[in-house]
């Protein structure tokens, strides 16, 4: 089954790729620096690359990108070379998940920054959405570098030499000691990302741990979302309704080995259906 064909003309990339979809993925709560800036179109940055990024006939458009940088870096970000039209069958042996897939089918876990991720996650704490981009976005503005229509994500080093008074504009109330306290620990080596991605469950988890204010749920945010550790199922309110309604024998059997994708379509189906 073709899962990836595009073509490069004009400092465009014209993609046609089943089982992806703008809204879902870019807007379900997996990432936090997606703007919609039309109808069809986002425009946002990973880390310190930007993208606007549109759909029109059919197609996925990525706006004034490189041809190499699309297969080196946005490729794997929107995990455009797995397969979901056969993961959804595999989910859809249960009947909750095959009805979460029909509900959001164009859903595709990003593969974030590590850095970006975690810090992301550590600012999601008891806090809704918007709020959320809020501080990211006054994060970047006042410690990241201008590029674009935007600003980079501000690296762990930038972070570490900062007070926490420096914090102050962002507005992140008491995360602010914690994302201090991450950006010390990563840029110090103390706590090694790459070499955590890794490690197996049950040793990444506390590593990331170590750091103040990450709980288990931020921890399996972050590897799942900035480590593509698929076998993190991160369980906050949503999703542990679905499990008290839907699953209070335990999780089904097909998601093994693809909880974190599991979760994705669980978390946007749940929390749509109590909006409705």
């Amino acid at each position: 089954r073709q899962i990836m064909n595009y073509k490069y003309e004009n400092n465009n990339i014209y993609l046609n790729q089943p089982d992806f979809t703008l809204d879902e993925t870019l807007d379900c709560g997996q990432a936090f620096r997606w703007t919609k800036i039309s109808d069809n179109t986002y425009q946002g940055f990973s880390a310190d690359k930007s993208l606007k990024i549109g759909e029109e006939n059919g197609l996925i458009i990525l706006h004034n990108t490189s041809e190499k940088e699309f297969l080196d870096y946005w490729c794997n970000y929107f995990d455009l070379y797995t397969d979901y039209g056969e993961l959804k069958e595999l989910l859809s042996q249960d009947e909750t998940l095959k009805k979460a897939c029909a509900f959001a089918p164009g859903i595709r876990l990003l593969k974030q920054d590590k850095w970006e991720a975690l810090c992301s996650f550590i600012i999601s704490q008891n806090n809704n959405i918007p709020r959320i981009k809020g501080i990211v976005e006054r994060l970047c503005e006042n410690f990241g570098d201008k590029k674009d229509f935007g600003y980079t994500f501000p690296s762990a080093e930038r972070l570490s030499k900062l007070s926490v008074e420096d914090f102050q504009p962002l507005r992140a109330g008491f995360r602010a000691r914690y994302i201090l306290d991450a950006a010390k620990k990563v840029a110090s080596g103390e706590i090694d990302l790459e070499a955590v991605s890794k490690l197996p469950l049950d040793e990444a988890r506390p590593e990331l741990m170590k750091i103040c204010g990450v709980g288990v749920k931020v921890a399996d945010c972050a590897l799942l979302y900035g480590m593509y550790r698929l076998e993190f199922f991160p369980v906050d309110v949503w999703i542990r309704r679905v499990i008290e309604q839907y699953y209070p024998a335990g999780l089904p059997e097909c998601i093994k080995g693809y909880e974190g994708i599991a979760q994705q379509y669980l978390f946007h189906y749940i929390r749509n259906l109590s909006d409705k």
